[in-house]
């Protein structure tokens, strides 16, 4: 009887979890505000609104809804680091949810989701090892997908670089397509920013570095390259996290404890600071989250203060 009871018992608290992480948590999105003492200190602040891992779906009107309001927090720039489509049919919704943001300068990454659909997971195996990049559902359309951000006016970094002058400073900004497929190629990367760098006649306030997955290479090599902040997605923050742990997985080589958040990335002698968002969404087949609810992030680029105490 005792037995009975407890097993009754712990079949509830499941199913009440389960519910809570897939009805409640799943839907309570929010921003997490961040700022970084960055520029000159003649500069104008720079909201920088970091968005990704929407895995949309044209369902999912809640998220479509909240993501066209943040941009009631009056962004000067926008940073997109992929996996925003989540379902072959998902562009329209995209379409939808991103129009508000017309005009504002933006630049973009791939994540694997923004060229294949999702497959259903193993949970099992997703909580010991990353996934494979050759787990590919059905290819969707990557170039509707860049037209769209064209129209938007935002720039592809996807192994790439450019520079933006955003509220009177200039910046450089470069990027890898998904290291989590292997199509970064890093030494175009750094042939696109020598370029560039040849190129500019003005003194650079900040260089951004942007990426979908944080995988060690790529973090080690921005930071070599001068990037003095990276922006990164992909972890979903672990997704299913253990209160008073923390993530679980970061489904690549990121260390745990940096799944989401700000933080300072070290690689030898050099340092860039490195926000990981834990993202908008989550697959259509694995639509939970626990103890680590979606969200999009604010970013402040504040001028560096010189004064003396």
């Amino acid at each position: 009887m005792i037995g009975r009871r407890v097993l009754t018992g712990a079949l509830a608290l499941g199913a009440g979890a389960f519910a809570y992480a897939s009805l409640i948590e799943r839907n309570a999105f929010g921003v997490r505000e961040e700022s970084i003492d960055l520029l000159e200190a003649s500069a104008q602040p720079i909201r920088v609104l970091h968005l990704s891992d929407f895995h949309l779906a044209p369902w999912q009107t809640r998220k479509i809804d909240w993501i066209r309001s943040l941009v009631e927090l009056e962004p000067d720039l926008v940073i997109a680091t992929g996996d925003m489509l989540g379902h072959v049919g998902a562009l329209p919704a995209l379409r939808s949810a991103l129009a508000p943001y017309a005009g504002t300068p933006g630049v973009y990454v791939h994540g694997s989701n923004d060229y294949f659909g999702p497959t259903f997971p193993n949970p099992l195996e997703y909580l010991w090892k990353p996934s494979s990049g050759r787990e590919h559902g059905e290819p969707l359309d990557t170039p509707r997908l860049e037209d769209l951000y064209t129209t938007l006016g935002w720039m592809n970094l996807n192994n790439s670089s450019g520079r933006l002058t955003v509220n009177g400073s200039r910046l450089i900004v470069a990027g890898t397509d998904d290291a989590h497929l292997g199509l970064d190629r890093l030494d175009s990367v750094a042939g696109t920013v020598d370029s560039t760098l040849e190129s500019e006649t003005e003194p650079l306030s900040a260089f951004i570095g942007v990426t979908h997955a944080p995988y060690r290479r790529v973090l080690n090599f921005l930071t070599t390259l001068g990037a003095d902040v990276i922006f990164a997605g992909h972890t979903h923050g672990g997704q299913v996290c253990v209160p008073g742990v923390g993530a679980l997985t970061t489904n690549s080589d990121l260390p745990l404890s940096l799944a989401r958040g700000l933080s300072v990335w070290n690689h030898h002698d050099r340092s860039s600071f490195l926000n990981v968002s834990a993202g908008v969404g989550t697959s259509i087949y694995a639509p939970i989250r626990f103890a680590c609810p979606p969200e999009a992030v604010l970013v402040t680029l504040r001028p560096r203060d010189f004064g003396y105490s």
